[in-house]
């Protein structure tokens, strides 16, 4: 990223904002925004472990544990009638392309046409509730949130919310895991003596402590877990974790840049470096291989947009992939040594999924049903799986053809549109959100991020906001880098 002032232009009106205040629509989307940042730190678990997440007992539990996944359901339910009283309102209009409304709006239907021939009723009805989320985020974007400099206040609770999940992950990496992992093998030496009772008990009932052969033990996943050493922040895993540095990592160091460049050279270098430490330590302590090579493309992508000597702008990017393959095999050197063995696994779940899809090419098996036929299906030496681990491949299994092809062609689209307008010299704030939007659908080739209520509905609210500046200026002039 350019060091000039110019590159990240300040937003227009900044000063009749001051003036007059902020509109109907920024409010909201400064509300939302904190609604998707509380959706990030609370609802970061699949929709299909809804029923297995209690409600909070105290006021320790509120704070410290997630939230079960309906109450997310309820406010966005709350905040999507809202925001269609507050465009009524200021008489907003859909600004882009007719497909753009015509594809998501035919890949829901077909959802809920789906949702007919549905295997399992029962986790179909939660699945309905996260894709309608999805696309009610998406719309809501489009037509309200991303409205005059909306799309940036909705950033507000988002970012904050994000710094938050990396503090909690690099934590956990250095700190938090290392003193469990201590605390379960002393405790396990004295027989679990140095513990009060009652922890003990609550150990049990989390199954951080099992029996074995009449004696307590520590349960040998959890202890697998802490050696590993792979952290999730706020997220449900991992390679969700992962999900989220790529898709809201390059919008936040632009952030922190446009923040600080006016203040003292050091306070900017600090405020960057600390930002790109939380990122890319994050990122790599969450062991996940493919966004480790997706961060990598999207480096690159970015170096290429960047006005430089054409030979020095190469030259770099062949050392940033060159630097960063170095590390990624030293780093996964011993999973590789294993075999790759979730890398087979992927395979089988993309294999079934396949064959679903060629069985019911019309409705699918039913939204967020994969892991019924799959038990059925599966390798007998496979692990059971609940989802693709696919986002494209799980819509041509779950609702069939139709579905499939609506939500690949939306997805194709709406990043094709955009990336027309953002590609050529402009803001780069906006550039850096088109970044993490590409990075984050490529990961949904290889993941489930789709059902992450945190991930999914941040993502789409992300999506239609570009897709509203992309149609508003497309034909405007372009201020110059």
């Amino acid at each position: 990223m350019s060091a000039r002032s110019s590159d990240v232009p300040r937003a227009r009106g900044t000063n009749q904002t001051a003036k007059k205040g902020l509109t109907a629509t920024e409010i909201y989307a400064l509300v939302f925004g904190l609604f998707l940042g509380l959706a990030i730190l609370k609802f970061g678990n699949p929709a299909i472990l809804d029923q297995v997440i209690e409600s909070p007992s105290s006021f320790s539990e509120l704070l410290k544990e997630p939230w079960p996944l309906h109450w997310a359901n309820a406010l966005l339910a709350v905040l999507t009638v809202l925001g269609a009283v507050v465009g009524f309102a200021s008489k907003v209009r859909w600004a882009g392309p007719r497909s753009l409304w015509v594809l998501p709006l035919v890949w829901f239907v077909w959802q809920l046409l789906s949702a007919t021939q549905s295997v399992d009723t029962r986790l179909t009805a939660i699945i309905l509730c996260q894709l309608g989320g999805s696309a009610a985020c998406y719309f809501l974007g489009a037509m309200v949130v991303g409205k005059g400099e909306g799309w940036r206040l909705v950033m507000v609770g988002v970012l904050a919310a994000l710094a938050y999940c990396l503090v909690r992950a690099v934590d956990q990496k250095f700190f938090e895991f290392p003193r469990e992992r201590q605390l379960m093998i002393e405790s396990e030496h004295v027989g679990w003596t140095n513990l009060p009772p009652d922890l003990v008990l609550e150990m049990k009932h989390d199954r951080l402590i099992i029996s074995s052969n009449g004696v307590d033990i520590a349960n040998p996943l959890i202890m697998q877990k802490y050696e590993k050493g792979r952290v999730h922040g706020t997220l449900v895993y991992p390679n969700a974790l992962a999900g989220a540095v790529l898709l809201l990592l390059p919008m936040g160091l632009v952030a922190v840049f446009d923040t600080t460049r006016n203040l003292r050279r050091l306070t900017c270098v600090v405020a960057m470096g600390l930002a790109m430490f939380l990122g890319a330590t994050a990122l790599f302590a969450s062991g996940s291989k493919g966004g480790w090579l997706i961060a990598l493309a999207a480096g690159a992508f970015w170096l290429l947009r960047l006005n430089w000597p054409r030979r020095f702008k190469w030259l770099m990017i062949a050392a940033l992939i060159a630097g960063g393959l170095v590390v990624f095999a030293v780093r996964f050197q011993s999973y590789f040594a294993k075999g790759a063995t979730s890398v087979g696994a992927r395979f089988d779940y993309w294999r079934v999924a396949a064959r679903i899809a060629a069985e019911k090419p019309v409705f699918g098996s039913g939204p967020g049903t994969f892991q019924r036929p799959y038990e059925r299906l599966k390798r007998p030496e496979a692990e059971m799986a609940r989802l693709v681990h696919n986002d494209y491949l799980e819509q041509f299994s779950d609702s069939g053809l139709i579905g499939g092809l609506a939500y690949v062609a939306w997805i194709v689209l709406i990043l094709a549109f955009i990336g027309r307008r953002l590609w050529r010299p402009g803001s780069w704030l906006e550039f850096a959100v088109l970044v993490g939007l590409i990075a984050w659908f490529v990961q949904g080739l290889m993941e489930f991020s789709l059902y992450v209520p945190a991930l999914a509905w941040t993502a789409f609210t992300l999506a239609g906001c570009l897709l509203h500046r992309a149609a508003n200026q497309f034909d405007k002039p372009f201020p110059a880098n």
